[in-house]
């Protein structure tokens, strides 16, 4: 006897399928774009969110965490922000919709919106596997974003900042990022809430760094206390192709930060640096899949995380080192402060080594303020709440002193401090 199983839909998973079939006539795209699109809805219909029986869902169950689902992209009214450093160029993205008049000098940039409609975008919309529920909720749901192209021997002297700032509402947006060769650039991601109402908001952004190229990749997550935030960075590295990459989440409800990352080419070098600041009652997802596919190649991932109240927090990373990958220097490490006895947060670090010559690693600590250091500062005269403080943000403020850029690391630590003072 055959028994047949039926996937009872949540309200949320509902309400994704009704907005879809809502916002489906303003959508952009040909018909090879929507054959995507429905394709990969009715995917993610069939299947369901992920539940905890999903192993890379396993410490986020998104089919129960996730209530809110907006009908629509809302109708508050976003606004472009001072650059994160100052004198900087920014190109917005303001709720859900690129200008067309975006420019950068040297640089070719274009609309997303105009690839959905001629259909250049429908292969980059496929999703990376039978699990990857932000992938199938941002392709069937994405109107806009930017296709940014730097030329070979492009030099910045400022930080290019593309800003994806929200008013509320369902939010979906897409950056495809080309680096030629012998690239220097820093480039900053920045997802904002500004004053509205709950937002369920999507990103995907696919970035290929050429030969020889050096790139410092910021993402700054700022989302509303009451929005999900679903983020997804794909990248290719190059040969002999250096990338920093630094990530914060300061915000957010909800919020599942994926990186995938293909070191493909000999020579080339990572470094991930991750800084999560979780507070009241919310929950934030970090997972990262590092592949080693080529000889001759190196990463170094730090993750520093601060848990107040009631906030659950989880990094899950994955490097793989594939069989022709010999000589790989890979080490993962991940340190947490506990702030309340309430706090969680849930580490998850994995080797997949297919390759005898390597040296590969990783750890994790958990732990609260150290005593002797806080008996220190307030032997000194400091406050109690003002020396736990200190010390938290000597904790995170560590990794972002690594960025060369002094009027970078200075806007950063603006942002670690602002935060902290409010939830210290």
């Amino acid at each position: 006897m055959n028994i047949q199983t039926t996937n009872r839909l949540t309200a949320a998973e509902t309400a994704l399928i009704e907005a879809y079939n809502d916002q489906m006539g303003d959508l952009p795209g040909d018909g090879e774009v929507f054959a995507v699109r429905d394709r990969l809805l009715d995917e993610l219909k069939t299947a369901g969110l992920p539940t905890r029986r999903i192993e890379a869902w396993h410490y986020t169950d998104f089919k129960n965490l996730l209530r809110l689902v907006p009908s629509d992209i809302g109708k508050g009214l976003a606004e472009a922000l001072p650059p994160t450093v100052e004198g900087s160029p920014v190109i917005a993205v303001l709720q859900g919709k690129a200008s067309e008049k975006a420019s950068v000098k040297n640089l070719t940039i274009a609309r997303y919106a105009d690839s959905l409609i001629n259909g250049a975008a429908a292969v980059g919309l496929e999703a990376l596997g039978k699990d990857d529920a932000i992938g199938r909720i941002n392709a069937s749901f994405v109107r806009d974003g930017y296709v940014i192209d730097f030329p070979d021997g492009t030099e910045l002297d400022e930080p290019l900042e593309v800003q994806f700032i929200h008013a509320g509402g369902q939010i979906h947006s897409r950056l495809p990022v080309t680096f030629g060769a012998d690239v220097k650039a820093t480039f900053i991601e920045r997802h904002q809430a500004v004053e509205g109402a709950a937002a369920l908001v999507s990103s995907v952004s696919e970035v290929k760094i050429g030969k020889g190229s050096e790139i410092t990749w910021i993402i700054l997550q700022e989302q509303g206390s009451e929005d999900t935030h679903l983020g997804q960075l794909r990248i290719d590295l190059g040969e002999d192709a250096k990338l920093k990459l630094f990530v914060i989440n300061a915000g957010g409800k909800l919020v599942r930060q994926e990186l995938y990352i293909k070191v493909v080419g000999e020579g080339a070098d990572l470094t991930l640096r991750g800084i999560n600041l979780l507070g009241g009652d919310t929950h934030t997802d970090v997972t990262m899949v590092l592949g080693h596919d080529v000889p001759n190649t190196s990463s170094t991932e730090v993750i520093r995380n601060v848990v107040f109240d009631r906030a659950r927090g989880v990094f899950q990373g994955m490097i793989r080192v594939a069989p022709d990958a010999q000589k790989t220097d890979a080490k993962m490490a991940c340190n947490t402060l506990l702030m309340s006895d309430d706090a969680e947060f849930s580490v998850k670090p994995e080797l997949e080594i297919f390759a005898d010559d390597v040296q590969c690693g990783h750890g994790a600590t958990v732990a609260d303020i150290d005593g002797n250091h806080l008996y220190y500062l307030m032997a000194r005269g400091i406050p109690e709440k003002k020396a736990r403080a200190m010390l938290v943000n000597a904790f995170v403020a560590e990794i972002v002193e690594e960025l060369e850029d002094e009027a970078l690391v200075e806007a950063l630590e603006g942002v670690i401090s602002g935060w902290l003072e409010k939830h210290a």
